[in-house]
């Protein structure tokens, strides 16, 4: 078999394979072999039937099979013994007729894995957000566990104002006539939650109880219900009831229905998981901001195939985390292929940023240990409170090994990088 090379770009070769007729005759012979085990012709016991038979009867078929096979073959014959590191199938540009007694040959293009060297990635100049205090955090925290606390009761003010739950009938008309579903009964309203569509809630905040107002509102542009949006209309309302949330005392009992002693003990259980939470956040912040540095000063051709498969990748997460909440992708307003356009720069950076860091890892010889990968596991075993052996059997499987010790490297080299790097640690608003 003859094999050329052709660099069409620093991620698209060309291959042009000459395959010899002795490999054309012995895999069309193998093709007939295999089939006249069970090919069956009126007229011929099973396993007796004549090649020239078969081939008058199943030629088109076994000509498809031995194209197929001898393209596959070749193919990656050729990606090992050139040292290619394809990353998309083949895509057969031009070929010869396959004709026994006769030699083949082929063109195919594919992309290749990139051939990253990475320069200026020691003393990155960045910037870090400072962690806050965490008061304001607190506060707003503490405020969101006394309303889940809350118990509504019947209200004895006549006027209702924002943060009540209003019990409503309303009926709702376009041009003076009533729509379909645009009226209810005995409907609770929290005003001031947004639920209802824009405008609606404010006028009803003011009204007494039992009295009925007509109330202008218009539906918006996007609304869910075309034939509506747009439209403006009434609603006939009549407010039935009035209901407030009565907040428990910010005390040690309201701590110790939250499974504490004391109420200092739930501030600092709260400030430790705001801490943890911002500390993880500010992480990741400057974990971008390095990957974007090491992008802005070694730009590099990107198969496309490499990030159609980031995309697939961050679309089947995205999914089976919206599906895990009984919701889908439509309920973001979004389709496979509208997902794909709206984060496709994000794919790109994140696929590049892999193969930087990796790049860097080969470069400094940085390797993650056996010792590093149990600790890592045993790290996930108390974290996740699964029994060891549990962990261990997960991570026995190759491809989820190999993805781990993946993100250890990267680790690895976030970690080097940012010994090196020199780092500004400002407000957020500095930033």
């Amino acid at each position: 078999m003859n094999i050329k090379v052709e660099e069409l770009s620093s991620i698209k070769k060309k291959l042009f394979v000459d395959v010899p007729v002795e490999t054309v005759d012995a895999e069309f012979g193998k093709a007939y072999k295999n089939l006249a085990k069970t090919a069956k012709v009126p007229g011929f016991r099973s396993g007796k039937v004549p090649r020239a038979i078969l081939e008058k009867h199943y030629g088109p078929r076994m000509q498809g099979e031995v194209l197929e096979r001898l393209i596959n073959d070749t193919y990656f014959k050729a990606l090992a013994e050139h040292k290619i590191l394809a990353v998309s199938n083949p895509e057969i540009v031009e070929s010869s007729s396959l004709e026994q007694g006769q030699p083949f040959s082929y063109e195919a293009q594919v992309e290749v894995r990139p051939d990253v060297q990475v320069k200026d990635y020691l003393g990155l100049e960045l910037k870090k957000e400072l962690a806050a205090g965490g008061d304001e955090a607190v506060t707003e925290r503490l405020d969101e566990l006394r309303k889940s606390a809350g118990k509504l009761q019947v209200c004895e003010r006549e006027l209702c104002q924002t943060g009540d739950l209003v019990v409503i009938d309303f009926e709702g008309f376009i041009d003076g006539q009533a729509f379909e579903r645009g009226s209810a009964e005995d409907h609770q309203l929290e005003l001031g939650s947004g639920t209802f569509i824009p405008g609606f809630e404010d006028k009803v905040v003011g009204m007494r109880r039992g009295e009925q107002r007509a109330i202008d509102v218009t539906f918006p542009s996007d609304y869910g219900n075309k034939e509506l949006a747009g439209k403006p209309a009434v609603f006939q309302v009549t407010l039935k009831e009035i209901k407030e949330r009565v907040l428990p005392e910010l005390n040690d009992d309201f701590a110790k229905e939250m499974g504490l002693v004391t109420l200092d003990d739930l501030k600092e259980k709260i400030r430790e998981s705001h801490v943890a939470q911002e500390n993880d956040r500010i992480e990741k912040d400057f974990r971008d901001r390095l990957i974007d540095a090491l992008v802005e000063r070694n730009p590099f051709e990107l198969p496309e195939s490499m990030v159609e498969t980031q995309l697939e990748h961050m679309l089947e997460n995205l999914q089976q985390r919206m599906q895990s909440q009984g919701m889908s992708l439509k309920d973001m307003g979004l389709d496979p292929a509208s997902f794909r356009k709206i984060y496709r720069d994000i794919a790109v950076k994140q696929v590049k940023g892999s193969l930087l860091l990796e790049a860097i890892a080969l470069q400094e010889n940085l390797k993650v240990d056996e010792d590093e990968i149990r600790e890592k596991l045993d790290e996930i075993v108390q974290q996740t409170g699964a029994p060891k052996e549990v962990v261990m059997n997960f991570y026995a499987d190759e491809s989820r090994r190999r993805a781990l010790v993946s993100q250890l490297a990267e680790e690895k080299v976030i970690y080097f990088l940012t010994g090196k790097a020199n780092i500004q640690v400002v407000a957020k608003d500095q930033l």
